[in-house]
């Protein structure tokens, strides 16, 4: 049975039309969590360039889309996995779905307990009693990381360690607080981790397929800035902010299902 994590993260669960944090003329973009810190200065760049404001909601993906499933106002949805695309499919504007980014596993541990790994089969040290993931039922990350270790044959051995949580950030910061011993998150936010080192980074060959598609969502109202932004962030000028972050950029409208 996985562990609960004593940490709670209070969502919104349905949105209402016209979302309160939102107001006239805004752009509401619904994106991962993991995408937090590498948003926003692309965000200010569209605004410098005359796109006009934009709003972001960042949370799980799987939040995201139910808020988006019970008829939330956003007018760009960016998801962390296909299959939480896949959710909201016939609220999305058809033709508008594109295959945006790409992204690895990786192992951090707590900065005070500095270790390097050779292989994830190291998780299976008693030292590492407490393993935070994202909860692989409902987050990408956390599904990404069941993925793998059932490719390397650890799920059933790891599994009464694990410690599921409501986003990967929150695994991310179970670790900056020493609650867990380890955990397994994207490389782009063991990247950004203040109180964390990387233990493992997971080669891309090796590790689950992760893509982050984006699309329009129908009930958006701001249509025209919406597709802009979206145009911006396949363009030169956020391809420099992801890979800078340690993303993968998808080359420029790849499709991402055809939807």
């Amino acid at each position: 049975m996985l562990v609960a994590l004593s940490v709670v993260l209070l969502v919104l669960l349905v949105v209402p039309q016209g979302a309160a944090w939102a107001q006239q003329g805004e752009v509401l973009v619904f994106a991962a969590a993991s995408l937090s810190d590498v948003l926003r200065p692309i965000v200010s760049d569209f605004e410098a360039g005359g796109g006009g404001r934009v709003v972001l909601n960042l949370a799980a993906s799987n939040v995201l889309a139910r808020q988006i499933a019970a008829g939330a106002r956003a007018d760009l949805f960016v998801s962390a996995d296909e299959a939480q695309m896949e959710r909201v499919a016939s609220d999305l504007v058809p033709g508008s779905r594109v295959a945006l980014l790409s992204n690895s596993l990786a192992v951090v541990v707590p900065d005070d307990r500095p270790r390097t790994l050779a292989s994830v089969h190291e998780l299976t040290d008693p030292s590492f009693a407490r393993i935070a993931v994202g909860d692989p039922a409902a987050v990408p990350a956390g599904a990404y990381a069941r993925r793998y270790l059932e490719q390397e044959g650890l799920w059933d051995v790891l599994a009464p360690r694990l410690v599921p949580s409501g986003s990967v950030r929150l695994a991310l910061a179970a670790v900056e607080t020493g609650a867990v011993d380890a955990a397994i998150v994207y490389r782009t936010d063991a990247a950004v981790a203040r109180r964390a080192r990387l233990a493992l980074s997971i080669p891309i060959g090796t590790g689950p397929r992760i893509v982050y598609p984006a699309a329009l969502v129908r009930a958006g109202t701001h249509r025209a800035a919406a597709r802009a932004l979206l145009a911006h962030l396949q363009g030169p000028q956020a391809r420099r902010h992801f890979e800078a972050a340690g993303f993968i950029v998808a080359g420029p409208a790849a499709p991402a299902g055809g939807r």
